[in-house]
């Protein structure tokens, strides 16, 4: 069933997801040399970056606005979306609906999750959205890994999370199973203004979490 979305404010500073136009955070990194994509054993994995994959040919935008969406299942058309939205859809089509699993986790334990938004209970529309929450999410369930300098370190399916400024802009995306031959890692499906794209930008920004859900 697909989702109805009901209305859309388009107020990016009531949001703060973190992310932003591309254009601000610089130029993607030059992918250079061969880069071939590899075969993943997981069925959930690969699900979930055949998801992945699939939004950089329908998400040709990106928009921080706020929607109401439906619950569960709710999403934004499809041809739009913020670097969050890239990981909800892709987790979904691996079985895993981000949006209940984290209402229900913020509904539990509502002060264990981050503060930044002024909210005095949870909001299904935007709560799973916001990359801070996706973090609390991904640590209080146990999926944090090491976070490293050494691209070998980060596998398809992982999920990864930057500081973009140093001020509190946040990003999030999905670690590929398309190798760099040249820098020796995958490349980041994301989207960071302009679409959901693949790029070799693992480390173009600080990494501030480092997850394995499957």
């Amino acid at each position: 069933m697909k989702a109805l979305v009901l209305t859309v404010f388009v107020t990016a500073a009531f949001l703060c997801f973190g992310c932003s136009d591309h254009s601000l955070i610089g130029p993607s990194s030059v992918i250079s040399g061969s880069v071939e994509k590899r075969e993943v054993a997981s069925e959930p994995i690969n699900k979930m970056l055949q998801s992945a994959e699939e939004q950089t040919r329908l998400t040709k935008n990106y928009t921080q606005a706020y929607f109401t969406i439906q619950y569960p299942n709710g999403d934004l058309p499809i041809d739009t979306g913020a670097c969050s939205d890239v990981v909800i859809r892709s987790f979904r089509a691996a079985g895993i609906e981000l949006q209940k699993e984290v209402h229900e986790d913020m509904a539990a334990n509502f002060a264990a999750y981050p503060k930044k938004w002024g909210l005095s209970a949870p909001d299904t529309n935007i709560d799973h959205r916001r990359v801070p929450n996706l973090q609390t999410f991904f640590t209080r369930r146990g999926r944090s890994v090491d976070i490293t300098a050494n691209g070998d370190d980060y596998l398809p399916g992982d999920v990864v999370s930057w500081d973009l400024d140093g001020k509190g802009m946040t990003h999030i995306g999905i670690v590929s199973n398309l190798w760099n031959e040249k820098t020796k890692r995958y490349l980041i499906i994301h989207n960071i203004g302009g679409g959901t794209k693949a790029e070799d930008r693992l480390f173009d920004w600080k990494i501030t979490g480092h997850f394995r859900y499957f």
